[in-house]
C-alpha cells in the first residue's frame, strides 16, 4: 500500500522527516503535525539520483516537513564505516538541495529492534522486505523525538 504525501500542506513547516538510508531504499517516516508520534511512509526503492531526489522533495513539500533526520550507521564500538561516509555524504545533498536542517542520529541497532517487532508480530519474509526498512525509519524518529524531549528541545 503507498503512502502519497497530501496533495497540499495546511500547516506550516513543522514536520520532521526521518530516513533510513541504503543503497537499494531508503525508509521514510514523518512525525505528525505536532510533531510528538512518528508513522511509517512508502519505502523508496531507489532508481537513480534526480528520481529519488524528486521523491525526496514531493515528501517534504507534500507533508509540510521543516527538518530532516538520517540514521547514522555507526558501529557497535561508535567508530564510522564506509556506510557512514555514503550517509555524511548524502546528508550534505540534502543540506545543500532542500535548505533545511538534517540531523544525524545513531541508528545502531534500530534494525536489529525492526527484525525483532516484525518477529513478534510474525510477519511474513515477504512482506518483511516491504516494511523493515519503514520500520527502521520510525525507530529513528521515535528515538530522535525521545532525545529531544530528555534535551527539552
Amino acid at each position: 500500500m503507498e503512502n502519497s504525501p497530501p496533495a497540499f500542506s495546511t500547516s506550516t513547516a513543522t514536520r520532521i522527516l526521518a530516513l533510513d538510508y541504503g543503497s537499494r531504499r531508503i525508509g521514510l517516516a514523518v512525525t505528525d503535525e505536532l510533531g510528538l508520534t512518528a508513522q511509517g511512509l512508502a519505502t523508496l526503492r531507489r532508481t537513480n539520483k534526480r528520481n529519488d531526489f524528486d521523491h525526496l522533495r514531493r515528501t517534504i513539500k507534500g507533508y509540510g516537513v521543516g527538518e530532516i533526520v538520517v540514521g547514522l550507521p555507526l558501529r557497535m564500538s561508535g567508530e564510522a564505516g564506509p556506510q557512514s561516509e555514503k550517509v555524511l555524504e548524502f546528508a550534505e545533498e540534502l543540506r545543500r538541495r532542500f535548505k533545511l536542517p538534517v540531523h544525524l542520529f545513531d541508528e545502531r541497532l534500530t534494525s536489529v529492534e525492526a527484525n525483532r517487532v516484525l518477529d513478534e508480530s510474525e510477519v511474513r519474509l515477504r512482506r518483511r522486505r516491504e516494511v523493515v526498512d519503514q520500520l527502521a525509519a520510525v525507530l529513528i524518529l521515535q528515538a530522535f523525538l525521545g532525545s529531544r524531549a530528555v534535551r527539552g528541545d
